[in-house]
């Protein structure tokens, strides 16, 4: 395959998986701030962190407040990460792609593309530089975000042959999704909550609870523990291989999309990318809640950004660059 071709399958499905974890944040951020009362200043400010853009955020903008990281992190041009810049970048790789994806993809991606740019068009003409986001119907807008990301998953399964081009997908979808399930748990860990003198408290374990929810991880963590529990959180969304937002379980189908599309089960040589995906897969099943909170939380998932970061570097210089 064309490294052309592998680079734009790859990111096109970054920007979708990073479209559609946005919606969840804001979408859940919303609707738990609809549960807590003005003494908790700080409830949207932590997205921006979560998402690296808060340099960004600070020149454009003077406060925090709702309308303001809303807007940000659905609208903003400016912003790479936006919801309407991810699904620009993911379409105009996918525009480049066409003849190596499905018709049926396009059709998805494109129309899901012309419906947050209309949307956006008609916040801007309604609310200009200072508008109610929140006025305009924003979960049902960031349900159908969500919507339409499934929808073009679900349409690449079945639409298009499970072969190089299919695992780079898979590649680019769980690298993805590995890094942002890290980012919402340290958000929660090490910035949200206000004081140490709350956790346990009615407010602890409503975000702990709306963690769950940005993960669409509540009715499967209820299946297997009593009570939310942030322990048991943690080691749900860290350790749990079978459900598909866990970090191992996304490091796990990274290892074996890296393997097929190496060629390693056809006794190919190794590569750097697969054996940094292999070292840390392996360290992540010698893991355990207990050592993990012993070494840190937030520390342990500072590691586990870096880890991602590198792997990512190597997966870019070993079959994107000519």
């Amino acid at each position: 395959m064309l490294s052309r071709v592998a680079e734009s399958v790859f990111w096109m499905n970054r920007y979708i998986e990073r479209a559609e974890n946005y919606s969840r944040f804001i979408d859940v951020n919303h609707q738990l701030s609809l549960d807590l009362n003005e003494e908790v200043p700080n409830q949207w400010l932590p997205l921006v962190h979560t998402t690296g853009d808060y340099e960004l955020f600070a020149k454009k903008y003077a406060e925090p407040s709702p309308v303001n990281v809303i807007r940000f992190m659905t609208f903003e041009e400016e912003n790479p990460n936006s919801i309407f810049q991810c699904l620009s970048k993911a379409r105009e790789n996918a525009r480049t792609i066409r003849e190596n994806i499905s018709t049926s993809m396009w059709e998805v991606l494109n129309e899901f593309y012309l419906y947050v740019k209309d949307y956006r068009k008609l916040y801007l003409e309604t609310n200009g530089d200072h508008g109610d986001t929140l006025s305009m119907g924003l979960s049902d807008f960031l349900s159908t975000v969500r919507k339409s990301c499934q929808s073009f998953y679900g349409c690449s399964d079945a639409t298009i042959s499970h072969d190089e081009v299919w695992n780079f997908a898979l590649l680019g979808r769980f690298l993805e999704r590995a890094d942002k399930t890290t980012r919402i748990l340290d958000m929660k860990y090490f910035i949200l909550l206000p004081s140490v003198h709350d956790v346990g408290s009615t407010l602890d374990l409503l975000q702990w609870l709306s963690l769950l929810k940005s993960a669409s991880a509540h009715e499967m963590y209820n299946r297997r523990y009593k009570k939310i529990d942030p322990t048991d959180i943690a080691e749900f969304l860290i350790l749990n291989d079978t459900f598909p937002r866990s970090i191992i379980f996304c490091i796990q189908e990274m290892q074996e999309a890296l393997e097929k599309i190496s060629g390693l089960k056809e006794g190919l040589p190794r590569n750097s990318a697969q054996d940094a995906t292999t070292v840390y897969l392996n360290r992540l099943r010698s893991e355990n809640i207990k050592s993990i909170f012993d070494k840190g939380l937030h520390e342990y998932l500072d590691d586990i950004q870096i880890e991602l970061n590198q792997i990512g570097s190597k997966i870019v210089e070993r079959f994107f660059t000519n």
